[in-house]
């Protein structure tokens, strides 16, 4: 027991003393310590209602004969940091998360851990804590928000950053607006469409690392509270089998994740947060597996933002196990991973089924032939770049246009809602990549913009900094290497034409190597005055390419 270097032999007396100014009995001390990671907060609404989900864990723990202790854990809601500094502090939040994760399972011995989660950071952070640490651990989400009704349309947060554009064109007033900001977030939960934090729950089930319907179950059902204390039970099944990340995070399990990544059309951040856990759990993951997967994974759902579909819908069609049976008949998905709920992944998707064929399409009639992201290289992005295919339209799966050149998101946005942006153009956003942002903020705003201004099938936006899973349009980015770094991305002038060829996975500046030369000669990286995390983070971030990881 792992926990006994805190609590068993004569030298130990100083630390039972303390973890007797707890209430704990000597019962338990001799009982597993399980640690609580709990990332609840009252400005997140994915968060709100994790006290109540921690709870039930607590029960499952004492149920199954563990000693649950809570700890707390920060959580950054990249919506309400969107748009201005803010969002310079969500990704790094990832890797402080995974670091005070490790530095409360390592200091106070726990025997194993449930990672009580919900939004876009917090679950990829909690998880390569668990492969960095390696040991037992378990994943709950609070599960994905309900859609609001607007119109008798279905409405979520997206609807409300897209109607800032509709607003400016005249399209929509501002009492309008105010009364889809009323209804757009109806509950707490992550957002309700295949945003970031919902495609990375959904993707634990596939990696193994949480218990059916994680991904799907809605946050106010009370199925939720149910899979809750299951897991805590199942963390005490995992200590005793001592089973720990690492046996369940291997590159099968990585690509299985991928491939259900692909089919679902999932928010393109999972490609950094993939690549980060893979990292901790040392195994070689790069982009181009993700670009190999994607063109044979054909898409099964057409989820918000591409598509109709909410993730609540996605749960009532069959869910995960649902998407991984229709994906296994082509032999897409790895069936002999563990997983933690103690069974192969074969064996735990054996009962999988679809529900609704509309919303989970049969493999043999997709909704796309390929996966719903793409790996982009060229001489604009070297060392690659991603798009959400799947949020597409085909018009611009090719296209080239002049570059409209912006250091920051802000210049983009303004430019943008002030109607300088012309149909055709190629919107590029630089010095907000991991090192230039630093941060690598998401350019959901300019890309609502652009849809709200009714520009979505006819302009494109590239930048080495990336975007909301609830992006749309011809959006590429994490582009590498940054402008930071002196990429090409930097070396960009108004009006150089850009090529986008999605299909061929090209994204090319069309200026000859002669004269990027001279540019490069001459280029002088834009300075920031950076203090506190982030310049910390400055100097310690990454690649894009590289999953954005310290080191």
């Amino acid at each position: 027991m792992r926990s006994e270097r805190i609590k068993k032999g004569l030298e130990r007396a100083p630390h039972r003393s303390l973890l007797k100014a707890l209430g704990f009995t000597e019962e338990e001390l001799k009982r597993p310590l399980i640690g609580i990671a709990n990332s609840f907060n009252e400005i997140v609404p994915g968060h709100l209602h994790l006290r109540q989900i921690t709870e039930a864990v607590k029960a499952g723990v004492r149920e199954a004969g563990g000693v649950p202790v809570e700890f707390g854990v920060i959580g950054v809601c990249d919506g309400i940091a969107m748009n201005h500094e803010g969002m310079k502090y969500s990704l790094p939040s990832r890797d402080l998360i995974a670091d005070s994760v490790e530095i409360m399972a390592q200091a106070h011995a726990f025997d194993g851990l449930v990672l009580v989660t919900s939004c876009d950071k917090i679950t990829p952070g909690m998880l390569m804590a668990a492969a960095r640490l390696d040991i037992p651990a378990i994943l709950i989400a609070g599960g994905p928000m309900l859609t609001g009704l607007y119109q008798e349309q279905k409405v979520h947060l997206i609807s409300t950053f897209e109607a800032i554009g509709k607003v400016r064109k005249g399209e929509m007033s501002e009492k309008e607006l105010q009364e889809l900001e009323n209804c757009a977030c109806p509950t707490c939960g992550s957002c309700a469409g295949m945003f970031t934090a919902n495609s990375m729950n959904c993707l634990s089930e596939a990696l193994g690392m949480a218990l059916p319907g994680n991904g799907t179950i809605p946050a106010v059902f009370s199925d939720r509270i149910r899979l809750a204390k299951e897991t805590g039970k199942k963390i005490i099944e995992l200590w005793e089998k001592e089973i720990t990340p690492r046996k369940i995070l291997t590159k099968k399990a990585f690509e299985n994740a991928i491939v259900v990544d692909m089919a679902l059309g999932c928010s393109t951040n999972t490609v950094l947060h993939l690549m980060a856990i893979a990292k901790e759990a040392e195994v070689e993951l790069s982009l181009k597996v993700f670009d190999e997967l994607s063109k044979k994974t054909p898409v099964l759902a057409n989820l918000i933002p591409a598509g109709p579909h909410s993730v609540v819908d996605l749960h009532f069609a069959g869910g995960i196990p649902a998407v991984m049976k229709e994906l296994s008949k082509k032999g897409l998905i790895y069936e002999d991973t563990i997983t933690v709920s103690g069974r192969t992944l074969g064996e735990m998707i054996k009962n999988g089924k679809v529900l609704n064929y509309e919303i989970i399409r049969p493999i043999e009639n997709p909704y796309r032939e390929e996966g719903g992201i793409a790996i982009l290289y060229g001489s604009l992005a070297p060392e690659g770049a991603v798009v959400k295919t799947s949020a597409v339209v085909p018009k611009m799966l090719v296209h080239t246009g002049p570059a409209r050149v912006f250091n920051s998101e802000e210049e983009a946005y303004e430019a943008i809602l002030l109607g300088k942006i012309r149909p055709g153009d190629v919107v590029v956003i630089r010095y907000e990549g991991p090192k230039g942002g630093p941060g690598m903020r998401e350019m959901l705003s300019p890309t609502s913009a652009i849809i709200g201004m009714g520009l979505g099938d006819s302009v494109a936006l590239i930048t080495d900094g990336r975007f909301s899973g609830g992006t749309q349009g011809a959006c590429i980015g994490h582009v590498s290497p940054e402008a930071a770094e002196g990429g090409p991305i930097a070396l960009v002038e108004e009006g150089d034409p850009i090529e986008i060829d999605i299909p061929h996975r090209k994204l090319e500046i069309k200026v000859s190597e002669e004269i990027l030369r001279k540019r490069k000669e001459n280029w002088k990286i834009l300075e920031k005055n950076l203090r506190g995390i982030l310049k910390k983070y400055h100097h310690l971030v990454k690649s894009g390419a590289k999953g954005a990881i310290t080191e």
